[in-house]
């Protein structure tokens, strides 16, 4: 893809690919093409082996991804428009919290609106000491989440911040997420991308058997209210890497 398009992908050798959004001077916000440019690097990093975890991030310093552009909303005529647009949102959001490999948002800025959906859907989160994050809809745009989205949200970070971002309209800060997990690591813009490199090492070199396993689980659990699992159990038991993992060790604990 031309290094003009707004949605770029990049893999590295390291195993690791970049889904960069490339739209700085509107704040990195989403049209829909960018959307379906985002949902096809995703499915060409599914179709290659050697991508092993995806990093998402904005360009330009001051926001991650500041959700949908509101040029889009002009057209809307009643609210089953916004049936058909949340319908379409939570396409993507599904799509990123569904990819196999770890996932990791790299966040220097603002993650507002949807572009908090999409990082709250990654497994991971990185961010710069400036960065912030809420949905301010009850002051700009008077819409709302889906219960899907809200439902990420308050297993990220609790009722009483989801409602503050939410229904104040307030942002939490940095320091506000990591104190409550919803980020690995809060750093300086300088070390931003190395913080997430090496996150992204730590994560390759566990099994992708147990952590595929782990993220459909929670999926499952948190947005469909299922605790069935016997294919994740047989697929997990029945894989290669555990019965290579089991030899192993116990090979080890043999020569001690």
């Amino acid at each position: 893809m031309s290094e003009t398009q707004p949605v770029r992908l990049t893999v590295h050798a390291s195993g690791a690919a970049e889904i960069l959004i490339d739209r700085a001077e509107r704040h990195n916000a989403m049209t829909l093409d960018m959307y379906e440019a985002l949902l096809a690097h995703i499915a060409q990093c599914e179709a290659n082996s050697d991508v092993r975890c995806i990093l998402l991030r904005g360009a330009g310093g001051k926001s991650f991804i500041s959700g949908t552009d509101i040029d889009y909303f002009k057209d809307f005529r009643d609210g089953r428009d916004g049936v058909a647009y949340e319908a379409f949102v939570e396409r993507v959001i599904d799509t990123v919290e569904r990819i196999a490999v770890p996932t990791i948002a790299v966040i220097d800025g603002w993650a507002v609106g949807g572009g908090l959906a999409l990082a709250t859907a990654c497994d991971f989160r990185v961010c710069t000491d400036a960065s912030r994050f809420g949905a301010p809809i009850a002051k700009t745009l008077s819409n709302t989440l889906s219960s899907r989205n809200i439902a990420r949200l308050q297993a990220a970070l609790g009722t009483p911040r989801v409602k503050k971002m939410l229904m104040l309209a307030d942002y939490l800060t940095a320091e506000e997420v990591l104190a409550c997990g919803y980020v690995q690591e809060v750093c300086d813009r300088a070390a931003l991308q190395d913080a997430a490199h090496a996150l992204a090492q730590r994560l390759m070199a566990l099994s992708p058997v147990t952590q595929r396993a782990v993220k459909e689980s929670l999926r499952r659990i948190v947005i469909e209210q299922r605790l069935d699992d016997e294919d994740l159990i047989e697929a997990v038991y029945g894989s290669s890497r555990f019965r290579e993992a089991v030899a192993a060790f116990t090979s080890r604990r043999s020569r001690d």
